[in-house]
Formats: C-alpha cells, structure tokens, sequence
C-alpha cells in the first residue's frame, strides 16, 4: 500500500453560507471561516474542503458558477480568501475547493454570449438543440425533477440542464471547454490552493447525438446516456496529464451511481489513474432506494454489504473517500442513528466509518451532533431540489405525505446554521435573522457546551481522529467483517503490521449478547474507543447497550 498525505489526512467540509458570519448580514463568510480556522485545527483535521465560494446567483447555492475566478460578494474577497487560504496553511491544513465543470450558471458570461451570438464560440460552449416540432430534443429528466431541457425564444433553440433550468450544461466534447477548466484549475492550484473536489464529474461527458432513453426513472431519465460517458476516461486522465500531475495536489471525484468495478477504472493507483478518490452514494442508500427521497425502512444488512465491498474491492488498489454526511444529505443521525440516543448513536456511526481504511470527511455540524430541522411548511425551504421533488411527490402522495417525506429526505435538514452557542441565532450571526433557519434544540447542541463536557460528541470526535493519526493500522490496515448476517451488529477487524484491531458497533437500542469473533481474547486487548464509561467484559463478550460502540487493540 503506498503511502502518501491525502490518505493520512481527515478534512472537514464548510458549506460556507451556513458556518459562520463575520460580518454581520446574516449569511455565512470567509471572514467568518477565518474566525474558526483555530476551532476547525483542534478537530484533529489535516484540510478544509468547501463548497464553491464563486460568484454565483445562488440558485443552487453555489452551484451554479458566474464567474470560476472571483468570489461571492456576500462570502468576502479574493483578499479573504487569500487570508483564509494563508491562515489555513500557517495551522497545517490543507485547502480543498469544489470545482464545478459539468455545468455553469445562466448567468456565466460564456452562456451569455452564446444567446447573444449564436455564431460566436461560446454557443458551442453548451448543448444547444432545436426541437422536434414542438417536442424538446429528447426524453430526458432533469436530476432536480422535470424536464432537461430549457427552451430559449431568443435563438429558438433547447438548452440542456441535468440539474436546475439555471444550470446549463457545458459540452465537454469542444476542446476550447476543457482549455478552460484546465485554465480553472491552474488558476487555484497557482495560488495555492491543493486540491479538488469534483463535482458530479462522472457526468461530463455525453453519448454522440444524445439519444432518447427507452427507459423511464422519475428524476434520471436518460441517466445511461451520460454516466461514463464515452469520452469521460480520455477527459480525466487530459486534466491529469496536463495540469494536475505537475502539482502535489489530490482530487476527489463526486459520481452518482458509482460502483466498485466503474470506480477502479478512475482511482486504480499508477500512470492511467484519473483522481485519487471517489465520493460514492451507495452507502447513502440503507434506508432508500437510489436516494433519500425514494424512502425505505433502513437495514443494516445492506449499509455493511455497500461498507465491506468498497473496503475489500479497492484495499491495496485504490483509496477509499469516507464520508456519512454532507450538504446533499440529511443528517445522519435522523437517519441511521437516533436523535433519542443522539450521542450514543452519534459516537458510533463516527467509529464506524472513521476506523475503515480511507480518507474521512466530516460535515459542519456532524462533530457536535447536530439533527433534521424541524420544517413545518414548504414555504420554509430554499433548496431548488427540494422544492422541485416536493412537487412531484405531492402530485402522488399528496401535501402532508410529501411534506413528510421532504422533512427526511432534503438536503436543507443539513444547511441549518452551525449551532456555536446559546447565544440569539446560535451564535451564527449578530443580525436580527440568519439567512436560513436555527434549530431550536441550539441551546442544548451547540460547541460551547460541547467544549466543556469532556464526554460531549465533539471530543470524543478529536479522540478517534487523534487515534487514527497515532495508528497507521487505523489508515492502512486490511478489512475482514464478522457476522455478516446480523441485523444489529457491525463488527470488523483490521489488521497491519503485527497489530490487530476490532471494532464493534451496535445499530440499535435493544440489547444484543455479543462474543468475540475466533482469534481473540477481549481480556488481552487494549480498549481505546468506547461510548460507554462501563465497557464490562464477560466471557469474552459483552451484553450490548443502545448505539455502543467498541474499539480493541491488539498487539
């Protein structure tokens, strides 16, 4: 297993309009990020990772870029960043931004001039088609709920949008565009900047023609046609070739239904790799199908099955990205824990996929513990793809079930401001209202408090980040499951080196009479993660309590 800095690292993900204002206006900034860099340093984390910081009209807040080389107004400066970027570096971390190129906003400059001028560059910048009489060019859907495409009356011409109608897509296929993303990327790894986290990069590249789909999926229709596209491979390994290679930087890609087999083909170490990690859903996918808002009961079964695959398919030929929340996802607890046990529950889902093999992302807000919001009405939600699914869904299901169903699933349960005290607004901001909502459970999680309780979620995350920085057995050890077919035990080894390690995880409230897989021996193992002060032993095993969490040592 070669070694090397990104596997080494953990990083903590801000989504920048929600982590903390500096300024006073209610939204998020860097000058507020500046103000934590001391707070992000004690997590234990190596790199910061944030979601775009570009000028955008925030339609999908962020993700949809006007301009790839300044920054937001309401977030600061190129000068802030500078501050935060030299900041971030004098405390040892690394500085990882989102780079966006399956698609731009409307209001791109590029996308403008190619309204302006049909037969100026920037029109073949994107996917531009007529229709078919009056049907659009083809059946797609978008991946945010309805059509993909978007008539334009000015040049009578569809253009193609997989995500909101403000997000056009760029044609990967004109070389002038990847020149431009390569431009993009010089541009921030000059300043430096080390590194990048590929939005829906499996996306970029589109079958000859775009074809229409004999296949219907309510949100994805069409999706054969351009997930690995055919030119994605040659794409990948140009932008390695010609930038990222000539920079010590790494890369994680985001592709959505991403596969073990599919992904070795981008992050199998040696000249042809493409990225060095992969952000996969598969696992997001225990208690649904496809994604959160096709809702089913979650089975354990199936989050250990997508676990040990990813583990045993790529150890020794790839890296592993780890992550259990971000800001396209609920938050955690709602949904693989138990906000009845939430630092139980919280302690655990953090062992278990923190001690695997890989590099671990920790969401803002997931180090104190932080839940769903408590969403009343839609007319509370601002995610584009929120709003568009809850309208879909109530045609079915009808308004209650719908509101139901998008208090599970939307992304805005993980973009409620980051709870810093008891203070009016959480501590967020000083003015008389955030941007977004504040969970009211903010006077009982917030970091304040968890800073003082030496047994709150927020230490025991510093200790199990500590743990896998002092253990190489914790990064570069191999992966063997035990009890494959419980329905409340998670329970894997790793082993490196001469050292074994177990981990134990209990998903559930119920008690469970757990013993030690053959090979070892509690009593000669070193306990050095727990959730429970009264870790008892009793031969060889132990009688489970709610959410707990076991971590062995052997040497």
């Amino acid at each position: 297993m070669q070694k090397s800095w990104y596997k080494e690292m953990a990083v903590y993900q801000v989504w920048p309009r929600s982590f903390c204002d500096g300024d006073g206006d209610g939204i998020g900034d860097l000058k507020g990020v500046l103000s934590k860099l001391d707070y992000i340093k004690s997590l234990g984390v190596d790199a910061i990772w944030f979601s775009p910081l570009y000028k955008s009209p925030q339609k999908d807040y962020g993700y949809d870029i006007a301009d790839y080389r300044s920054i937001q107004p309401e977030y600061g400066t190129m000068e802030d960043f500078k501050k935060v970027l030299d900041g971030a570096h004098e405390r040892g971390l690394r500085v990882i931004m989102d780079l966006v190129v399956n698609h731009t906003s409307d209001q791109h400059e590029w996308f403008k001039k190619g309204i302006e001028d049909p037969t100026s560059k920037y029109h073949s910048y994107y996917h531009w088609y007529k229709g078919k009489g009056k049907r659009r060019p083809n059946n797609w859907m978008s991946t945010f709920a309805g059509p993909a495409w978007e008539y334009n009356e000015k040049n009578d011409e569809y253009y193609l949008h997989l995500f909101a109608v403000e997000q056009p897509d760029l044609n990967m296929d004109n070389p002038e565009v990847r020149e431009e993303v390569k431009d993009i990327m010089k541009f921030w790894l000059d300043m430096g900047v080390d590194g990048f986290r590929e939005d829906v990069i499996t996306f970029i590249s589109k079958k000859e023609g775009l074809p229409s789909s004999p296949y219907w999926f309510p949100v994805a229709t069409g999706i054969e046609n351009y997930m690995h596209g055919p030119h994605l491979d040659e794409y990948l390994l140009e932008f390695k070739n010609d930038v990222l290679s000539k920079y010590d930087c790494m890369t994680v890609g985001e592709a959505p239904m991403m596969t073990t087999k599919k992904a070795l083909k981008h992050i199998t170490e040696g000249p042809d790799q493409h990225l060095n990690m992969m952000f996969h859903f598969e696992h997001m996918a225990a208690d649904c199908l496809f994604y959160s808002w096709f809702k089913t009961k979650f089975k354990l079964k199936n989050l250990k099955k997508v676990f040990s695959r990813w583990q045993k398919d790529l150890y020794g030929k790839a890296w592993n990205a780890l992550y259990l929340e971000n800001h396209d996802q609920p938050r955690v607890i709602n949904r693989y824990g138990s906000p009845e046990y939430r630092v139980e529950s919280a302690k655990m889902l953090a062992v278990t996929y923190i001690c695997q093999s890989g590099t671990p992302f920790i969401y803002q807000g997931q180090e104190i513990g932080m839940l769903n919001y408590p969403f009343e009405s839609i007319d509370q939600y601002t995610d584009v793809s929120t709003i568009n699914n809850y309208n879909v869904a109530k045609k079915i299901m009808g308004e209650e079930k719908a509101l139901n169903l998008a208090n599970y699933a939307s992304r805005d349960n993980a973009r409620s401001v980051v709870q810093w005290n008891t203070e009016k607004n959480a501590g967020f901001t000083t003015a008389d209202e955030p941007w977004f909502v504040v969970n009211p459970n903010y006077k009982e999680i917030n970091v304040e408090a968890a800073e003082k309780d030496p047994d709150s979620i927020l230490n025991f995350y510093r200790a199990l980040l500590k743990f896998r920085k002092e253990n190489e057995i914790v990064i570069y050890g191999d992966y063997k499951e035990h009890y494959k077919s419980s329905k409340t035990l998670y329970v894997y080894e790793r082993n490196y080196e001469g050292k074994r390690m177990l981990v134990i995880n209990v998903f559930g409230d119920k008690p469970v009479k757990f013993k030690a897989p053959k090979g070892f021996d509690l009593s000669k193992g070193k306990l050095v993660l727990a959730n429970y002060k009264d870790a008892d032993i009793q031969d060889n095993g132990f009688t489970t309590k709610p959410y707990e969490t076991r971590v062995y040592l052997f040497d």
